[in-house]
């Protein structure tokens, strides 16, 4: 191949290859505040509005569920029950584009307020708060962004600064 055809080949593939995701990653991090209002409100429904049909879940006591509708109504049922009146943090500890329209996004959170004992098989610090580590992975389908997989991990540990 000529050195001018790889040339040009290069110059049409790095728009490509360096997208500006500056965008991308603001709407993500809207998406992510919108997820803690919505926590904090108890609103199940907000909460699982962006996640895709098919998503997949699973929960800090590693049960996993299948769609959005059992997101939901996973999240309907704790908002009701142990996880009422709590109030979540979300610390950004990285957002990661694989590729223009795949987003890892990984997040440190923090519940507290439990209106009773924490739920049991989960770790609580001293203050009575439980920490996660959630991972999740944002698509994009045209303009808009949803969440494909939402992977919580419970902390036995603060994790340090």
């Amino acid at each position: 191949m000529k050195p001018v055809v790889i040339l040009v080949a290069a110059a049409l593939l790095v728009p490509f290859l360096w997208a500006d995701t500056t965008q991308d990653e603001k709407t993500i991090r809207n998406m992510l505040d919108q997820e803690v209002a919505s926590w904090n409100a108890g609103d199940a429904i907000g909460y699982s509005r962006p996640f895709t049909p098919d998503c997949t879940f699973t929960n800090i006591r590693g049960m996993f569920f299948k769609g959005q509708k059992a997101f939901e109504d996973r999240h309907a049922e704790i908002f009701k029950g142990e996880f009422r009146g709590t109030v979540l943090r979300q610390e950004v500890v990285s957002i990661r584009f694989v590729r223009p329209e795949v987003a890892i996004i990984e997040t440190l959170t923090t519940v507290s307020n439990f209106p009773g004992p924490v739920p049991a098989g989960v770790h609580a610090d001293d203050n009575g708060s439980i920490h996660t580590r959630l991972l999740q992975v944002f698509v994009k389908t045209g303009e808009d962004w949803k969440i494909a997989t939402y992977h919580n991990v419970d902390l036995k540990a603060v994790p340090p600064k």
